[in-house]
């Protein structure tokens, strides 16, 4: 069986609330558009399924099931039928927490895409912390 690498970067922030809190709120995908607009702007469940617009047209995302763990593993599922799996993590950090977001570089992808895929991905990230600092 052949292997594959590609490359990844972990973009993280240090967030001052308790794991469990901010885990709560990011685990829900009606926030998305709050703490992730690089994702989309607006969030609907239809059939089940949490459909979201995007700059990509409307993609379907589904998180991991909820856990104590931690883990915000999510697909996003784009019009065309590929699925992108987004590792994601809260840990607790004292009174504060992490968040960890591994992007993985897509075949193809250029320096360029890459470096901005990690600029819009490193800003939710900072949104989310704003947000959960100021509640």
């Amino acid at each position: 069986m052949g292997t594959t690498t590609s490359e990844s970067r972990h973009l993280s922030t240090h967030i001052d609330r308790l794991a469990e809190e901010v885990y709560g709120y990011a685990s829900d995908p009606a926030n998305l558009p709050e703490w992730a607009p690089g994702l989309g702007s607006s969030v609907e469940t239809v059939g089940g399924q949490w459909i979201v617009e995007s700059p990509m047209g409307r993609v379907v995302v589904a998180f991991a099931a909820r856990n104590e763990f931690g883990v915000l593993d999510h697909d996003v599922t784009l019009p065309s039928g590929e699925t992108f799996h987004n590792p994601m993590r809260v840990t607790a950090d004292g009174s504060g927490c992490e968040v960890v977001f591994t992007l993985r570089r897509q075949p193809g992808m250029s320096d360029e895409d890459f470096a901005r895929d990690a600029d819009a991905v490193f800003a939710d990230l900072i949104t989310l912390k704003h947000l959960m600092e100021r509640s």
